[in-house]
């Protein structure tokens, strides 16, 4: 298991685009982050491509934890979600 404190070691842009590449990085944005809600982010959504721009610049924007295993990836703290993924 490989831990990564994203406050102190932040993923890049280019990180992000391999971590979402094929899912939407909007679903992983913490809604509760406080420039989510200074940009409005819920009623004008930013473009994926934006999204990963954001997410690099702030990564409190990023929904943590987050828990990948291969290809699946989890988003925040999810029992059902981990359970499945620690099965497979």
């Amino acid at each position: 298991m490989v831990e990564r404190d994203l406050g102190r070691d932040p993923l890049s842009a280019a990180e992000l685009e391999a971590l979402f590449r094929g899912r939407d990085p909007r679903g992983f944005l913490n809604t509760r982050n406080e420039t989510y809600r200074k940009l409005n982010m819920k009623e004008r959504p930013p473009s994926p491509r934006a999204t990963v721009r954001l997410m690099a610049q702030e990564p409190n924007l990023i929904r943590r934890p987050l828990t990948i295993r291969g290809a699946a990836l989890v988003a925040g703290f999810d029992e059902e979600a981990l359970l499945r993924l620690l099965r497979s």
